[in-house]
């Protein structure tokens, strides 16, 4: 074996790791040989290699398995690729707040403890101005947000929601599941496509404690359909003083729009309508951190607070750095600072120009590249309907299939994560920052060898 070579990895890696590595190698070796898979030559091979198989060994146990890839399926909080990615000021925050210690839960000014909500709360605040000023706190999901209000205000009581709001959620989490650990009891009223605002008043009875709107956020009904307004429910909940609670899921924080999104309600919409609380996440239409939030009435927001499974819920200082500095976009306005909301707008023209300039660097043969017509799509659970308009590079392959080119692509460095349909793999450069697109030629210039 080469001893300086063992050594030299040793220095880098450390004598654990790099004996591990030696005991699974030769481990290998042995079962070979106990097998009689070897012939003599076989064998003389494999044990000259012992050192590169070491060094190998050493490097699949230490690499990072959570690694960025290059999304060019076109659905942009695409929930298996970490749905959205942060702003380049989210991740100066992050950085800023990790390295050193942070005032946290820390009051500067007067010199004693402080709570943690206050540096997102007051971003907020701005934001959501309706008729009651609202108070915001944030747990680590939008289930744990729904979770926790229905517990802090539920509990051993019921839960008034339409049937045909009783969704999954996605991981085979379902909205009744959610709903009975938190204690509450879910009384169900309307049927799958009608509920009218009788149907929740007629059961509403002593022991009732909320009524609950779920947005369809991951699919539509359509046709024989009926559904009460938000603001019927509203004030049917005043009318018998019932807090009324919406889970929105996704949650827009502005008017979408503008960016050609439809169906999709916002939360300043909810809050001023009179909705009491508001539930919705932080790693979709809002496009930061993964988190879950919760916007409404100061004193319900206050008793959700006390409630001790708060602190189990709650999220760390990295989460509330990522989501300060998203927020501060929101705030100066700047919304093609968040990489999800700038996806949603960029123009056909413009990803048409990359898309021609792309494939003028592929200079392969063998690899077909047309540029065709398709869709992007919002993904992760919001805007089911939502279609944007784009420029797709499809590419077919004089010897090898769609599915065999798109694993090609996925193993690649960095992953490519592309489409297949209709025997061709297909890339759309919407959800592909620009700096990407040259990785992406590489990639395919790669095929080739």
């Amino acid at each position: 074996m080469r001893g300086s070579e063992l050594a030299q990895l040793i220095t880098e890696e450390g004598i654990v790791c790099v004996t591990d590595a030696c005991r699974a190698v030769l481990a290998r070796l042995r079962e070979e040989i106990t097998k009689g898979g070897l012939e003599e030559n076989a064998l003389g091979m494999a044990v000259s290699g012992i050192c590169d198989a070491v060094v190998a060994q050493v490097r699949r146990d230490l690499h990072y398995s959570l690694k960025p890839v290059i999304n060019a399926a076109g659905v942009i909080l695409h929930t298996n690729l970490g749905r959205a990615p942060l702003a380049p000021t989210a991740i100066e925050h992050i950085q800023q707040t990790a390295t050193y210690y942070s005032n946290l839960e820390f009051d500067i000014a007067e010199g004693e403890r402080g709570k943690r909500d206050v540096h997102v709360d007051r971003f907020f605040r701005k934001l959501l101005v309706a008729e009651r000023e609202p108070s915001t706190i944030v747990v680590n999901n939008n289930a744990a947000a729904v979770l926790l209000a229905l517990n802090t205000l539920a509990e051993g009581g019921e839960v008034i929601v339409s049937r045909g709001e009783l969704v999954e959620i996605g991981g085979s989490f379902r909205i009744p599941d959610v709903m009975t650990k938190s204690g509450a009891v879910l009384r169900e009223v309307g049927t799958t496509n009608r509920t009218r605002i009788r149907d929740y008043e007629s059961a509403i009875n002593e022991k009732t404690r909320l009524l609950l709107r779920v947005h369809r956020s991951n699919f539509e009904i359509h046709g024989f359909t009926e559904q009460p307004k938000i603001g019927d429910l509203v004030e049917l909940g005043r009318a018998r003083n019932i807090p009324v609670i919406e889970d929105l899921g996704s949650g827009a924080l502005l008017d979408l729009r503008q960016f050609g999104v439809q169906g999709e309600p916002d939360v300043l919409a909810s809050l001023r309508a009179g909705v009491d609380v508001v539930t919705y996440s932080g790693d979709k239409l809002l496009g930061g951190p993964q988190a879950g939030i919760l916007s409404g009435r100061k004193d319900l927001i206050a008793r959700m607070r006390s409630n001790s499974l708060f602190r189990a819920l709650r999220v760390d200082k990295l989460t509330y750095a990522a989501l300060e500095a998203t927020l501060l976009a929101f705030v100066k306005g700047d919304h093609d600072a968040i990489p999800a909301l700038r996806m949603m707008r960029i123009s056909n023209v413009e990803i048409s120009a990359r898309a021609e300039a792309l494939t003028k660097a592929v200079g392969t043969r063998e690899l077909k590249i047309d540029l065709v017509d398709g869709e992007s799509i919002i993904g992760g659970g919001a805007a089911p309907s939502a279609i944007l308009p784009t420029r797709l590079i499809a590419l077919t392959h004089q010897r090898h299939s769609a599915d065999e080119l798109a694993g090609h692509l996925r193993n690649c460095d960095p992953p490519i994560i592309a489409r297949v349909e209709d025997g061709r793999v297909l890339l759309d450069l919407r959800t592909v920052f620009p700096e990407q697109d040259m990785e992406v030629a590489k990639a395919l210039n790669s095929f080739a060898h």
